[in-house]
């Protein structure tokens, strides 16, 4: 009786849910923080809202950035895509391995600047205020370091989907969608 299975050549279902659901929540939260929250005072009784929002998203990307790497740990999964060149393969790995690591960094230093700047009661409770800056606390410059390199990683992971998809041609894209393993 042959005990090994064939390699799977699709993620499982629960890796690709968690791939884009974190995928389109950093879209969210990445667009969030650059073009909305930045723009709002402090004193706007609605920016404490509006960061709660965004701190329990951070949270929720946390939650499915774990959940991706105990997958990583206990599921089957596709052999290693021939990405092509070794310049390639090594591009691929620092892309998906940053990914992670500065998503972790993001949340990390959000939840540093809320704490350096005594701004949870504001943010979860409704009571207090927020500080009259947020660039008065070291994480806040991490934060907004971590979301530029965050942008760029992105736009590299899309951009190498997409160039495999439409130029390469060679179904890559189909590994991280549902159906049959």
């Amino acid at each position: 009786m042959n005990t090994t299975s064939a390699p799977a050549t699709r993620y499982h279902g629960l890796w690709v849910a968690a791939h884009w659901l974190t995928g389109i929540l950093i879209g969210i939260s990445l667009y969030g923080g650059m073009a909305v929250l930045r723009h709002i005072d402090n004193l706007d009784p609605e920016k404490a809202t509006m960061i709660r929002a965004h701190a329990i998203g951070g949270f929720v990307i946390l939650v499915l950035l774990l959940l991706r790497l105990a997958m990583r740990a206990t599921t089957r999964k596709p052999p290693p895509a021939d990405t092509g060149s070794g310049a390639q393969k090594l591009a691929r790995r620092v892309v998906h391995v940053g990914l992670y690591l500065v998503a972790i960094a993001m949340v990390s230093t959000g939840v540093g600047t809320l704490a350096a700047a005594g701004a949870f009661p504001a943010v979860f409770e409704g009571t207090g205020a927020l500080p009259a800056s947020f660039w008065d606390y070291p994480p806040r410059q991490g934060h907004m370091f971590f979301s530029r390199v965050l942008l760029l990683l992105v736009a590299v992971h899309v951009g190498a989907a997409l160039w495999h998809q439409f130029v390469r041609r060679d179904g890559l894209l189909r590994r991280m969608w549902f159906g049959p393993r």
